[in-house]
């Protein structure tokens, strides 16, 4: 058997039959008998043939290829996401392309642009913390190209997003810290031009009031990555004698803080509690183990992609564009 047999009319001369009958048969279309479809189809796999993926994208206009930025490739939350968006979106054949920022704006927009150069269908992104200018995402727009945000959004344009409720996770975490007692709690912050930032620091500040504590500017350091901690280190410690729990933005500035702080002699969480956000493997790894709250990355780029494909699949351009939010869950284990 002849193994360079690759295309429908290469299929359709060795079994004598018209290129339409082959084409429909592999679609299992009921016109075709089902004789024919079961040879064409076990002849087909007998020559290991597999559909033109060009051909195809130019026959319907669609290339059938995702996009995909993130900050992180080797970050537990954004693996996730990314192992949810695979999962959805090889189920609907179609194909990823996937671009890491690194935190960096200059290489997000470099990112994006390679994606719309190789005519992607649309694109899934979660933005980097060092972006403040969003004109490559209103030109994607500009260009038909739907995107849709996970986790970190752009607010500044109408588009689909998949969040995580920050808000109450961040006053789910304080408001069990203070009601084990602590009064005293330092919150080390993301950014505030990221909606995350904003919305974890409002709902610790909330909670305070909400336990008629005052809120203290002096207890909320912009701090959010083990480096930082490093940098602050010394106001941290000085804050320390005075302090009885924190808060930090994420599990790997939470990990950071308490080693520091046990470095230097505090015990956790006896002396002062810590907690983090996003509940990553390393959580329960630390000792002691970090009580944080969960996000659902899987579930979250699940989501992600089901919104884009939908939205390709309907071009109805008065469709509202959507937020899916997932709520935050409390993981209750040493530290605090």
């Amino acid at each position: 058997m002849k193994q360079n047999i690759t295309s429908i009319n290469d299929i359709a001369k060795a079994l004598g039959v018209s290129a339409s009958t082959v084409s429909r048969a592999l679609k299992d279309h009921p016109d075709i008998s089902a004789d024919t479809r079961s040879k064409v189809q076990d002849f087909a796999r007998s020559v290991n043939y597999r559909p033109n993926a060009l051909a195809l994208s130019l026959k319907k206009q669609r290339s059938f290829t995702l996009g995909i930025i993130i900050p992180e490739i080797v970050h537990h939350f954004f693996s996730c996401i990314i192992s949810g968006i695979e999962d959805l979106a090889y189920g609907k054949s179609f194909r990823l392309m996937i671009c890491q920022s690194n935190e960096e704006y200059e290489r997000e927009k470099i990112n994006l642009q390679a994606l719309l150069d190789h005519r992607v269908d649309g694109i899934l992104v979660s933005m980097s913390k060092n972006t403040f200018q969003y004109d490559h995402f209103e030109a994607a727009v500009m260009q038909g190209i739907p995107l849709v945000f996970i986790d970190r959004v752009c607010n500044q344009l109408d588009t689909d997003q998949v969040v995580t409720d920050d808000y109450q996770g961040a006053h789910l975490i304080t408001t069990h810290l203070i009601r084990r007692g602590n009064r005293r709690i330092l919150h080390l912050a993301a950014p505030q031009h990221l909606v995350i930032g904003r919305e974890r620091l409002h709902g610790y500040s909330d909670a305070l009031t909400d336990h008629n504590i005052s809120y203290d500017e002096k207890l909320v350091i912009h701090c959010d990555t083990p480096c930082r901690v490093d940098e602050f280190s010394k106001q941290i410690l000085e804050l320390a004698p005075n302090i009885d729990g924190i808060f930090a933005v994420n599990d790997f500035t939470a990990i950071a803080v308490m080693q520091l702080l046990q470095e230097n002699g505090y015990s956790i969480p006896n002396d002062i509690a810590v907690a983090g956000f996003g509940d990553d493997p390393i959580a329960t790894i630390a000792r002691p183990k970090l009580t944080t709250v969960e996000q659902r990355g899987y579930e979250m780029g699940r989501e992600a992609v089901r919104m884009l494909i939908s939205r390709l699949e309907n071009t109805n351009a008065e469709e509202r564009f959507q937020t899916k939010t997932f709520s935050a869950k409390l993981k209750l284990r040493d530290s605090a």
